[in-house]
């Protein structure tokens, strides 16, 4: 974030949450400052700066999309329907939601989660919506992976995504499914709204899109694969999806063959991710990250599982 940009963000949030010249004693608070985004927040108002060279009809599509009767109830819609240009970054407003508490992890929403999820994946995409960015991402991770200085542990992870299929890699239109998809899914892109005790919706609209379901299980079973995530929350999370009617996977049987390749892509994305990270802050891989890395090697011995209908 240029040092320009963020003031200018914390005072387009007040703007939006009060005239001027209003008497507030809320704090301005920075939610997020990264690369890709920076998110602040003034009493009930949160406004995000999104990546730069983000596509303004593209977003713009994806905030029509999150304010449509259709998703009432699935994902948090927008304060304002377009973004704004603030020093060349595109700017949304939204209203704060509580996060999901990370030092409570025996509290994780799985459920909710999945059901929001199903829910999403059956509510029919409209026409001209862009493409979920899912596979770009990762290929993102995979370049900030290939510019960082050589590390011992890249090998493996880039011979885990040479296995993967071409549209997985993002170098190819992903096969046809049409699903209205979220493209990022993770706990914390979940929010109680109204805060604090509000039901759970979904946030975060920049790589909403169509395209293949499973991508967006695709994180918790990739931690589940990598033994991070419990069994009995991976099964919470997947019974539940299921239950709800989601189409990404059987209802019942091996859910396997479906999720293989989005699983190991999000497994790459995210150890390519750490490795970039360890090398610019110069510091050692942690546990957790080494797990990660870990898997992508025994990954070589394994080709994907492909569902029935995928292309490699």
């Amino acid at each position: 974030m240029t040092a320009d940009v963020l003031p200018a963000l914390t005072a387009g949030a007040r703007t939006a949450a009060h005239p001027a010249d209003t008497p507030c004693t809320h704090h301005d608070s920075v939610l997020a400052d990264r690369h890709d985004a920076t998110v602040v927040r003034h009493g009930d108002t949160v406004a995000k700066a999104h990546a730069p060279a983000t596509d303004p009809t593209e977003l713009s599509r994806r905030l029509g999309l999150a304010a449509h009767p259709a998703l009432t109830g699935i994902l948090l819609a927008p304060l304002r329907p377009k973004p704004v240009d603030l020093h060349g970054r595109l700017v949304t407003f939204w209203p704060y939601g509580t996060p999901v508490d990370p030092r409570t992890p025996e509290a994780a929403p799985w459920e909710a989660a999945a059901t929001l999820l199903a829910r999403l994946h059956r509510t029919p995409a409209p026409d001209g919506l862009p493409p979920m960015r899912g596979p770009a991402k990762a290929a993102r991770a995979i370049a900030r992976l290939r510019t960082a200085a050589p590390h011992p542990a890249a090998a493996p992870v880039l011979r885990a995504w040479a296995a993967l299929p071409a549209w997985a890699r993002a170098e190819a239109p992903m096969p046809p499914a049409g699903t209205l998809c979220h493209g990022d899914l993770h706990l914390g892109q979940l929010v109680r709204h109204p805060a604090p005790n509000g039901p759970w919706l979904l946030i975060d609209v920049d790589d909403l899109g169509v395209g293949i379901p499973t991508w967006d299980l695709a994180r918790p079973a990739a931690w589940y694969a990598c033994g991070l995530l419990p069994p009995d929350e991976w099964t919470r999370f997947l019974t539940a999806y299921q239950r709800a009617g989601g189409p990404a996977v059987p209802a019942d049987g091996d859910p396997w063959p479906a999720l293989d390749v989005a699983a190991r892509a999000l497994t790459v994305q995210t150890a390519a991710l750490a490795i970039a990270k360890s090398v610019g802050e110069e510091s050692p891989l942690d546990e957790v990250q080494q797990a990660v890395i870990d898997a992508c090697d025994r990954m070589g011995a394994v080709p994907p599982e492909l569902a029935p209908g995928s292309t490699a």
